[in-house]
């Protein structure tokens, strides 16, 4: 089997790490071939804050994932979040030296390249640049300019920041664990391709991932993405409040907010008691589970009415820009029982839970089904967009080179291999992209 044909998701979350292994099928679905899971136990609010610790726990996720389907991890795409992302909207244009010549593709690359050379904040880089409607000699609403003439080629771009460090650390992790970094992307984006469909796209849509330290918000409309946002609260904030508010510990708190929270008081009745076993001898606790579903459901208000804001920012109200979609919940936060409900109270949208089972092979078990892995899905999906750049999975032992050079030299033989490769046609802002994970193999292999 073609090793060209495989991806691999790494998703660094604050909860959980995942590596997933996938491929298309014959019918263009993907086909997920192997998971891997481990506790995270570095990462804070999206960021990697314990170097150590989170390769520890993708060397194990990734142990797991080659375990369940005996083929060897080499190459991943890796999800990017945490609370110092942020979003802007940026007009550019390029003059062209001939009018008389049709738009190719190395007209849009001139003109995503000179957006990327946009001076951000100090210590901030540009993630992606996402092209939205385009302009050819002052005709507007160009979706794809590509073999139009014109001289004067603009474009209204989506452009995504964040914080140069929490790249390179998340890179370094990755390096460290002795995987190779394909690709870098931001998650609401891989969550968005996971769970919606290109109808919700076009009729205006947003995804709002509740993961374990951030949810992540990605907002579309006429196919395009408008608005991402990440706001520095998840379904760990809640199990916090229910530590403290009913003076127990973690674990049990975790295992409440499970299996018996709700984000609706008025379901449960006031005599609904839990009983939770006492540390070390001491008597059993009683928790009433409508008091437990008071303190979710003040906090799940708070996430959504914070992600609400961010659907008021993007100026959801305007005719032009209304979501007739609605709402859709995915990531672990969204198995919260009648958050569904909630989210339709506080937008006053329609709402749904995101499955990430819009583009899986039919016969995809329950488990990668499930919305907490929408993002590592998603993942998947960004690593297959680009075919000639795969070979993501070895069945030889893939081994690290112990020196730079060997690493060179390494590298110069799969480049030479990858040139009797058909090459795909590049996709718009690809190479944005390609530039800033370039950019952090660059810096990390300096930095050895």
């Amino acid at each position: 089997m073609d090793l060209h044909e495989y991806a691999v998701g790494l998703d660094i979350g604050t909860t959980k790490i995942v590596a997933m292994i996938g491929r298309k099928n014959e019918y263009g679905k993907l086909e997920i071939l192997g998971m891997g899971k481990a506790k995270s136990q570095g990462v804070h609010r999206g960021v990697v804050n314990n170097i150590t610790q989170t390769i520890t726990s993708i060397q194990q996720a990734v142990m797991q994932a080659e375990a369940s389907c005996g083929l060897k991890i080499g190459e991943v795409t890796v999800g990017i979040a945490g609370q110092h992302i942020r979003s802007l909207q940026h007009s550019d244009y390029i003059t062209r030296d001939n009018g008389d010549d049709v738009i190719d593709q190395s007209d849009i690359n001139r003109l995503c390249d000179q957006v990327q050379k946009l001076v951000m904040l100090p210590g901030e880089e540009i993630i992606h640049v996402l092209p939205q409607e385009y302009k050819v000699d002052g005709q507007s609403e160009v979706k794809e300019p590509i073999g139009m003439y014109g001289a004067r080629l603009e474009a209204n771009f989506h452009v995504v920041v964040g914080q140069v460090a929490s790249i390179r650390n998340i890179g370094r992790c990755v390096v460290s664990a002795d995987l190779s970094l394909q690709k870098i992307t931001l998650e609401p984006l891989a969550s968005a391709d996971a769970v919606l469909s290109s109808d919700e796209k076009d009729a205006g849509v947003v995804l709002i991932d509740i993961g374990g330290g951030t949810t992540d918000i990605a907002i579309f409309k006429d196919g395009i993405i408008r608005h991402t946002a990440v706001i520095p609260q998840g379904g760990n904030i809640i199990t916090q409040d229910i530590k403290e508010g009913c003076s127990i510990i973690e674990k049990q708190a975790e295992l409440l907010k499970v299996k018996f929270g709700s984000a609706w008081p008025g379901e449960n009745r006031d005599n609904e008691i839990v009983s939770i076993p006492g540390l070390r001898g001491r008597d059993p606790k009683e928790i009433s589970l409508k008091n437990l579903s008071k303190i979710i459901h003040a906090r799940v208000i708070e996430i959504l009415e914070t992600a609400f804001v961010e659907i008021k920012n993007y100026g959801y109200d305007e005719s032009k820009k209304q979501l007739i979609a609605g709402v859709v919940l995915t990531g672990g936060g969204s198995q919260l029982k009648h958050i569904k409900q909630l989210a339709e109270y506080v937008t006053g949208m329609p709402s749904r839970i995101g499955y990430p089972n819009e583009h899986l092979a039919g016969d995809s078990d329950a488990e990668t089904t499930n919305p907490v892995f929408a993002t590592a899905v998603g993942l998947v999906m960004k690593g297959l967009e680009n075919p000639q750049a795969l070979g993501a999975i070895h069945k030889q032992e893939f081994k690290k080179p112990a020196t730079q050079e060997q690493r060179a030299i390494v590298e110069e033989q799969e480049q030479e291999t990858v040139v009797s490769e058909p090459v795909a046609q590049p996709t718009k802002g690809r190479g944005i992209l390609d530039n800033l994970t370039q950019r952090i193999k660059d810096f990390l292999d300096n930095a050895e």
